[in-house]
């Protein structure tokens, strides 16, 4: 061998030592640089802390964690930003080719988050790209196998895992430590029935949104919470933030629900012995106050008692009724009823009342047929429950707990209830509320259908729809209410004796079973069998 052979020998092999070293020198780069010991370090911590399950009162599975993996980079590792960005882009159709060409050009950094929780999918064809300066991480992500079911209720977690919204924030310190799951009080049978029969009415009535709340008096405990339209806690990072299935209306918007009030306004009076249930008012002469006409939609005729006040739904005959209690004892009434708050339950957001700037003779007249005054309808169903609970107001709860001792406000008497709940009773017998009768649970309630408010005055061309009700009447346990946001006209029109109430009947049918009631056949018509009434309970000013 030529002495020029030998050298170009050695410098071979001086090139491929040094190549050696390079590579020796970064795979011990790559073993133990410092972002991937913070990384290493945060999966750990994810692991040792599984945020703990939620589950329903029955301990079936709501929401729970589980190992995904996420795509991580370190600029200091890739030789070409853009090439690496476009790639990923062809098997990440969402990313931002030049946003992320500029994060992994900055060689100031050694961590970047390229796509958190891919799907198994997804982590297999970037793996098969092959490309440098890439790596998989595994986190916890949150999973809600029953996909919109008590959506509202339940919340989301962001990106970090960190609770953002409903119950997954409220109670986010409780579930970041783990343990034992949370037990809601929900009812996942009951959460279905109600959530088919909304979207069934919401097909059938074209509203804009609804709430649905069923709260059992005597604890607390909300059975079932539902609002239109229906929420994805899978898909939350994809539902834009003005999308109107983010806004718990349950909780978190206020109505003026109209004349669902009406019946807290007749307790009020018989409690502070104001009236007796067989006093007879004027019913036929509008009312004028300060330049305002109070009426009623249809004449009921010239005098009716309180009941016929109740189940005709007059607004005069209302008015007239709350002359006799006065604004200072119908403020202090709702006060205590809770209507003067927000709704004390456990999601962040319960929304605040909006009230009479002040009770005068004006304001006071009409509050009392629930005009001018709005609440969410999980603080009103919280105060029409004391009609199912010997007239006793307990504060909702959606949290289960056994060793609770629910702490009750004493509304009116026993004796008011069960005067106001016969009157309801009739008002559901004879009727604006004929068509949430529900042969063998016996319905008691009231319907309201209010124009909603807008800037200087009310639309006539759209109502809040509701019906409150309390059932099995003879022996009450629960209470529900349902509220439609501008339901379209229809074969009966959009008053709430021809939504609401067939809604409400619809659902009590299918949830008495479930809540383990027997029924009690006296009437074999069905739920929701559309009763065409003459007159209405539509509010008007």
């Amino acid at each position: 061998m030529t002495e020029a052979s030998r050298n170009r020998t050695r410098l071979v092999g001086l090139g491929l030592s040094a190549l050696f070293v390079v590579l020796a020198g970064k795979a011990g780069y790559l073993a133990l640089s410092p972002e991937r010991a913070v990384a290493h370090r945060f999966a750990g911590d994810a692991s040792q802390h599984v945020r703990a399950d939620i589950v329903d009162r029955n301990g079936e599975l709501l929401a729970t964690s589980v190992t995904v993996y996420s795509l991580v980079a370190n600029p200091k590792q890739i030789w070409d930003p853009r090439e690496i960005a476009t790639r990923i882009a062809g098997v990440l159709p969402d990313i931002d080719v030049a946003e992320l060409t500029a994060r992994l050009s900055d060689q100031n950094r050694e961590f970047v988050w390229v796509k958190r929780s891919l799907t198994p999918r997804q982590r297999e064809a970037v793996f098969n790209l092959g490309l440098e300066g890439l790596r998989f991480e595994e986190e916890q992500s949150r999973s809600y196998p029953r996909g919109t079911l008590a959506g509202h209720v339940l919340g989301f977690t962001n990106v970090d895992g960190k609770g953002a919204g409903g119950i997954e924030y409220s109670l986010n310190d409780r579930l970041e430590n783990g343990g034992e799951p949370l037990r809601l009080t929900i009812d996942n049978g009951v959460q279905s029935a109600v959530e088919a029969e909304l979207a069934s009415s919401a097909a059938a009535d074209g509203f804009n949104g609804a709430a649905v709340i069923l709260v059992e008096a005597r604890t607390g405990e909300v059975r079932a919470l539902a609002s239109w339209p229906p929420f994805d806690p899978n898909r939350s990072s994809e539902t834009p933030m003005d999308d109107p299935s983010r806004l718990n209306r349950a909780t978190g918007a206020v109505y003026e629900l109209g004349s669902v009030f009406k019946p807290l306004t007749v307790a009020a009076a018989l409690e502070a012995g104001a009236i007796a249930p067989g006093d007879v008012f004027n019913v036929h002469d509008p009312i004028e106050l300060r330049g305002y006409s109070i009426s009623d939609l249809h004449s009921i005729g010239l005098t009716a008692d309180v009941t016929k006040i109740i189940t005709e739904s007059s607004n005069i005959g209302t008015v007239h009724i709350n002359e006799k209690l006065g604004p200072r004892r119908q403020k202090a009434f709702l006060e205590l009823a809770g209507l003067m708050d927000r709704a004390p339950v456990e999601l962040a957001g319960s929304a605040a009342p909006i009230l009479p700037e002040r009770f005068d003779d004006l304001t006071s007249a009409t509050a009392s047929y629930g005009h001018g005054i709005a609440v969410s309808p999980m603080a009103f169903a919280s105060a029409f429950a004391a009609f199912a609970n010997g007239g006793e107001r307990v504060p909702p709860t959606l949290i289960f707990d056994e060793t609770r001792k629910p702490q009750p406000v004493r509304l009116m008497s026993a004796l008011t209830a069960n005067m106001v709940n016969a009157m309801m009773r009739e008002a559901v017998l004879r009727g604006t509320g004929r068509n949430a009768e529900v042969a063998g649970y016996r319905v008691a309630g009231k319907t309201g259908t209010a124009e909603k408010p807008v800037p200087g005055g009310y639309d006539d061309g759209a109502n809040i729809s509701s019906f409150a009700a309390i059932f099995p009447y003879d022996s009450p346990q629960y209470a529900l209410i349902v509220t439609l946001d501008d339901p379209k006209a229809g074969e009966g029109g959009s008053v709430a004796s021809q939504n609401a109430a067939p809604t409400a009947g619809r659902i009590i049918e299918r949830v008495a079973p479930l809540l383990g009631l027997a029924p009690r056949f006296e009437d074999f018509r069905p739920a929701g069998d559309r009763y065409r009434s003459p007159s209405d309970e539509r509010t008007s000013l």
